[in-house]
């Protein structure tokens, strides 16, 4: 729960009125003080604003072929939108991302292999060069592994 706190304070201050040439004698400063009052609101620990939380991507990976029941793999993994590359994302999650060529002849990541393509909606992409979304939209992306594999 936040709060805030009013603090106040009294503080005097020399009546600056009567000339510069009391401002060096102390005794004058002394006898010609004015008092004044400031306030103001200080943010207790309790209440420091909470960070808003970060949006996340929800993705979906979709095997390049059908199982033995007929079905698709599917793997998934979260990530906060906008902060990995999709290759990082797939590679943290142990989720297969070259075929057996590119596991050996891969770029690391460089973007002149092409051996990391994936499909997203619309277009290919290559893995090594894809954030995941942006700081500011969440949700769920479907991802085609190896799609030169589809058939």
């Amino acid at each position: 729960m936040a709060s805030l706190h009013l603090v106040s304070l009294s503080i005097r201050l020399p009546d600056f009125s009567a000339g510069a040439k009391n401002y060096r004698n102390s005794a004058t400063l002394a006898s010609k003080k004015t008092p004044i009052s400031v306030s103001f609101a200080v943010n207790s620990p309790e209440s420091a604003p909470e960070a808003p939380e970060k949006p996340e991507i929800e993705l979906e990976f979709i095997g390049p072929r059908p199982g033995d029941d007929g079905e698709y793999p599917m793997e998934r993994a979260r990530t906060v939108s906008g902060e990995k590359l999709l290759r990082n994302i797939m590679l943290d999650g142990k989720i297969e991302l070259y075929a057996p060529y590119g596991k050996v002849m891969n770029c690391g990541g460089g973007g002149s292999c092409g051996t990391c393509i994936v499909e997203k909606p619309e277009s290919w992409r290559l893995a090594c060069q894809s954030i995941v979304g942006n700081k500011e939209n969440s949700g769920k992306v479907l991802v085609q592994r190896l799609p030169q594999w589809k058939k």
